[in-house]
């Protein structure tokens, strides 16, 4: 397996003047072939760039987009179909305190906890019958990214940057966003197999001044009539060091790494800078980590870069064993507001109709209580929304049974989720393989279908 380059690694590098070397293939003749140029889909794609807000932990679907009334009726007992298994002992059933009202000329349902969001009624696709294999976080973030259970698989984001290509090579083709330093789980943007160009690059937006954010984003030692001598200089070595080894794709990943790096000196400083936004729309969005993520996920879309991921809070703030209730008040109050203004700027600005903003956790949680005031986690019905880039909004999509335990109708599984999102992209699931291991791969493994119905309508072959 080629071993990714590590973004700390290329900018440090960058920053000792070794970047210039790289970059010095962009001006040879005989310069190796920059994989991640635009690509042709296999479909008209109604979609350029995906936006994913992951609400790390799992919110409760009944909290929020699915109202379930038996759920007050039968509060406090276990009837029939309240039993399944959990990963936790839970209880009785524990009713919703949070009303429900009709929204947009659909009239979708969507919680009190959302009111801004619910302005936005007629854009958004909920499918309520999600579900997936695992209770359990790891497993399950894995699955929800990468299409497997194990973390050596490439995710979505890895996935599309190889079947598409950029459109804009100043910037990484994949972005992820977290506040503060990840402990665990950078698996969930890697490149897996595929070549390491691919890879996600890890922001922590807890800074928002770029350079903190991006260390190593200026050159200290050169200035840039220096590096262009420099790279005029090592061309030719650069050159006859590829060929040495026979273009190494190992070799070419980190080049090409490199090379957006060096690119990125000048790109990033005005792309990750929220400050050259009007106060009017930085006010839209509000305050916090989240808010800044969603418009800085904006900027990035109009910018070309094709994924965007933007995970709530470090670890699993959305993981509500105890607290639940008075939890999911301050988390919805939290995202509410800069998911409704992210959809309203993108529409305002012509671009929602071409980047898919995907909002949901790696599962849901149990209509039954645990410890009191709490929700286990529940992988066998729970919900997630889709808006813009191509899909038919104003609906609610599946359902799940009378306690929004399980999914019981039009059962959508993260496979089918995952096709679905590549069809949107002009992208056949069952054609975008990679050979690996003597097998094929894909994201979909071996399973999954297109959704149509989530649709506004069919792509055509190009």
């Amino acid at each position: 397996m080629n071993a990714p380059f590590s973004r700390r690694q290329m900018v440090q590098a960058l920053g000792g003047g070794f970047g210039s070397l790289a970059l010095a293939q962009l001006h040879s003749s005989a310069a190796i072939a920059t994989p991640t140029q635009p690509l042709l889909p296999h479909f008209a794609p109604k979609a350029k760039h995906i936006i994913h807000l992951f609400m790390n932990g799992g919110p409760f679907q009944c909290d929020l987009f699915d109202p379930k009334p038996a759920l007050n009726k039968f509060a406090g007992q276990k009837p029939p179909g309240a039993d399944l298994r959990t990963e936790r002992p839970t209880g009785a059933l524990m009713g919703v305190p949070f009303k429900f009202s009709q929204h947009g000329q659909s009239g979708l349902p969507i919680s009190e906890l959302l009111p801004n969001l619910s302005r936005h009624a007629d854009d958004l696709c909920v499918i309520r019958s999600m579900h997936t294999d695992n209770p359990n976080h790891g497993p399950a973030l894995f699955l929800m990214n990468n299409g497997s259970i194990v973390p050596t698989r490439p995710t979505l984001g890895a996935w599309l940057s190889y079947g598409l290509g950029s459109e804009n090579q100043n910037l990484p083709n994949f972005v992820v966003f977290c506040p503060g330093r990840p402990v665990r789980f950078s698996e969930l943007w890697s490149n897996g197999f595929l070549p390491g160009e691919h890879q996600g690059t890890y922001i922590n937006h807890s800074n928002l001044d770029p350079r903190k954010m991006i260390p190593f984003l200026e050159n200290a030692k050169l200035s840039p009539a220096n590096q262009t001598k420099q790279i005029e200089l090592m061309r030719q070595l650069n050159q006859e060091h590829s060929n040495e080894r026979n273009a190494d794709p190992a070799l070419e990943a980190r080049i090409r790494s490199m090379e957006t790096a060096y690119r990125m000196q000048l790109a990033a400083s005005d792309a990750f800078d929220i400050s050259l936004e009007p106060t009017k729309t930085r006010e839209m969005y509000g305050k916090g980590h989240f808010a800044n993520g969603c418009l800085l996920a904006r900027r990035l879309a109009e910018r070309g870069v094709r994924f965007t991921q933007l995970y709530y809070g470090n670890g699993q703030p959305w993981d509500t064993h105890s607290n639940h209730t008075a939890s999911t008040r301050n988390l919805c109050k939290d995202i509410d507001q800069p998911i409704a203004a992210l959809l309203t700027d993108l529409k305002n600005r012509g671009l929602l109709d071409e980047t898919l903003v995907v909002w949901g956790g790696e599962f849901g949680r149990t209509p039954t209580t645990e410890n009191a005031d709490g929700r286990d986690h529940n992988p066998w019905g729970f919900s997630m929304f889709m808006a813009g880039g191509g899909v038919k909004g104003g609906q609610a999509y599946g359902a799940t049974d009378d306690f929004g335990f399980k999914s019981v109708e039009n059962k959508v599984h993260i496979h089918d989720l995952h096709a679905t999102i590549l069809h949107l992209m002009g992208l056949d699931h069952e054609k975008l393989t990679y050979r690996y291991a003597g097998r094929d791969f894909r994201l979909t493994d071996v399973s999954g279908h297109v959704v149509s119905k989530l649709l506004q309508s069919p792509q055509t072959q190009v």
